[in-house]
């Protein structure tokens, strides 16, 4: 989920008067893509609305969103999900682990706190944490430690229970992640490519480089597992209306700026005529833009084809996987 649907999920779940509050103190192109979210939105979809709840507490109790307190939260949540879901989710908040607790930490924070610790404890951490806020945290870190960090993650194949127990010291708590006799076993090179795939482009040719010039192999397996966006090109007409379907004509125009003849042809023949010419005319409307608002717009359909593809709803030919048979 994106902000703003975050934001209309949360707006409708507090209620008409909570909601009308907030949105007298926004900017009205704020106010009208929360509201399109608003109107699409099924109330009956319990799971998105404690997802939001949650994270809303947990950036309260980090200190992320200053408030009046947990009893504030409290009555948000109880007005969204009514006195017994907000009493069990606020208990699941409770109740997290130190890792868990992690992944609501500012990935700037996270980093300077690592930073003092051992390359291979923060691979390790980094492993164990949501690609997206991996990558956050390994862009934040020096570059002399980042490359270091990078080809201890693309190695790991398993955290030991000895290693466990030294995140465990670091943390300063016990990690609930299943340990068994054999610690916890890991594809390393994969979960590197998922980190890489989440950092901007710069970052993520300089760390291929540098592991270029010490393993060569490793860096060609890292590459075969990424998803780039040139490689939508291998995306089925299928796959691309489906991608289609869950971009916003804004991104989609931003993302092809640069993009391949033969990409935006793919692009335009999976669209209906008048859509074309909509996308076409905004394309152009919009002249000269900032190449970082291209690489974040396409890194957001790349995101989208991942998420697609791990659903198992598109297939993406020829990267980290078995080809095709037609």
């Amino acid at each position: 989920m994106n902000g703003y649907e975050k934001a209309a999920i949360f707006l409708s779940s507090v209620g008409e008067d909570v909601a009308a509050q907030i949105l007298k103190e926004l900017d009205p192109a704020d106010i009208g893509k929360i509201s399109s979210y608003m109107a699409r939105f099924k109330k009956k979809d319990t799971t998105k609305v404690e997802s939001v709840m949650k994270e809303t507490i947990d950036r309260v109790s980090s200190g992320d969103v200053r408030v009046g307190g947990e009893d504030y939260v409290k009555k948000i949540l109880t007005k969204g999900l009514g006195g017994d879901d907000a009493e069990r989710i606020l208990e699941m908040v409770s109740k997290e682990s130190p890792l868990e607790s992690l992944k609501w930490v500012n990935p700037k924070t996270l980093s300077s706190f690592l930073i003092t610790e051992h390359p291979q404890t923060i691979a390790l951490i980094l492993c164990l944490l949501e690609s997206e806020q991996a990558a956050e945290v390994i862009t934040a870190l020096p570059e002399h430690i980042r490359f270091d960090v990078a080809m201890r993650v693309a190695t790991t194949e398993r955290i030991p229970d000895s290693a466990l127990e030294e995140i465990e010291t670091v943390l300063k708590g016990q990690l609930d992640i299943g340990k068994g006799k054999d610690g916890k076993t890991f594809h390393g090179t994969k979960v590197i490519a998922e980190i890489l795939n989440q950092c901007e482009r710069g970052t993520e040719q300089v760390i291929l480089e540098k592991i270029e010039t010490q393993n060569e192999a490793l860096a060609e397996s890292i590459r075969e597992l990424m998803l780039v966006f040139d490689d939508l090109e291998q995306i089925d007409d299928r796959g691309i209306q489906l991608i289609l379907k869950e971009l916003s004509t804004e991104d989609l125009s931003l993302a092809l700026k640069t993009a391949s003849n033969e990409l935006k042809e793919k692009i335009f023949k999976n669209m209906s005529q008048r859509a074309v010419q909509i996308l076409k005319e905004e394309m152009e409307a919009r002249g000269p833009v900032k190449v970082s608002d291209v690489e974040a717009a396409q890194l957001n359909v790349v995101k989208i084809a991942r998420k697609l593809n791990d659903d198992g709803k598109i297939i993406i030919a020829g990267r980290g996987g078995e080809e095709l048979v037609v």
